[in-house]
């Protein structure tokens, strides 16, 4: 028998995803979809009896499901007591949400955003979202730009990449001496994340992926004036942000990229990941 997918909550995204399923034959449902016109909309509690429920990504924003595309405000409290024990819930980002609901109500939490496959492709639009929101911020090319990247991971690697490929003048920064190898080995010059201090000056770009405190008072004293800053790592970030807007600097949060710049491309990445994650589970799509 076919199981009964429902989409609950998010962004466009989220509507792509639902729209991806619909096309290969799934039965789905949606629910806080309708600013995005999302397919085959039910009441919350229809949306509720699926056999797989698909949160967003992040599930919450400021303690509350996160539902862009409605006008309606969900405590997600409201809705695990109503959920039944052999559901399969996906959701992303859902932090400690797993374990708590598999303890409290015996419900099975799976996050997709924990997916390797995922996250690798996530770097792609995140990396080319920034350069196309600093494009639109500055005045001047990126071609010659002296651009620094906090971080050599999965987005400082392709943001590195695209950057050189425009023509700017691109260090990398840190903290792995292996990480310091490739970024040669590649074409960069680099920069050990505890070598920052004094060698901040001079960049018309900086761009953050690291989720952990870097750039201080002390450290974005350095920041030259004209600088742009542009914080892409999750919460609590890298740049302090309260320091910077006392310094007069310039920062650029860019959260969710995938999400706000290339939707379409994102679902499709959680499809992929959603679909092996039910492969895995033996319950193929």
């Amino acid at each position: 028998m076919q199981q009964r997918i429902s989409v609950i909550g998010g962004d466009m995204r989220q509507v792509y995803l639902a729209q991806m399923l619909l096309e290969e034959g799934q039965d789905v449902v949606t629910w806080g979809l309708e600013k995005g016109e999302g397919p085959r909309p039910v009441p919350l509690h229809m949306a509720l009896e699926a056999d797989v429920l698909i949160l967003p990504l992040p599930v919450c924003r400021g303690g509350k499901l996160n539902l862009p595309l409605t006008d309606t405000a969900l405590d997600p409290e409201q809705l695990w007591p109503r959920l039944r024990y052999d559901q399969l819930v996906l959701g992303g980002m859902t932090g400690e949400l797993a374990p708590r609901l598999m303890t409290e109500f015996g419900i099975t939490v799976v996050d997709y955003y924990d997916r390797e496959e995922l996250q690798v492709a996530n770097a792609v639009p995140t990396a080319e979202g920034a350069i196309q929101r600093v494009m639109e911020a500055t005045d001047v090319t990126l071609h010659g730009s002296r651009c620094l990247v906090l971080g050599f991971g999965r987005v400082g690697r392709l943001l590195a990449d695209r950057l050189k490929a425009l023509g700017a003048r691109v260090t990398a920064a840190a903290r792995r001496y292996s990480d310091l190898a490739w970024m040669e080995a590649l074409g960069f010059e680099s920069l050990a994340i505890k070598a920052l201090p004094g060698h901040l000056s001079g960049f018309d770009v900086i761009f953050n992926t690291v989720p952990t405190p870097l750039l201080d008072a002390a450290r974005l004293r350095e920041v030259g004036e004209d600088c742009l800053l542009v914080e892409l790592a999750s919460a609590p970030g890298g740049i302090d942000a309260g320091a910077a807007a006392a310094l007069g600097r310039r920062l650029l949060p860019m959260p969710s990229l995938p999400g706000a710049v290339a939707p379409r491309t994102a679902a499709k990445a959680i499809y992929g990941s959603i679909r092996h994650i039910l492969e895995e589970r033996g319950e193929p799509m």
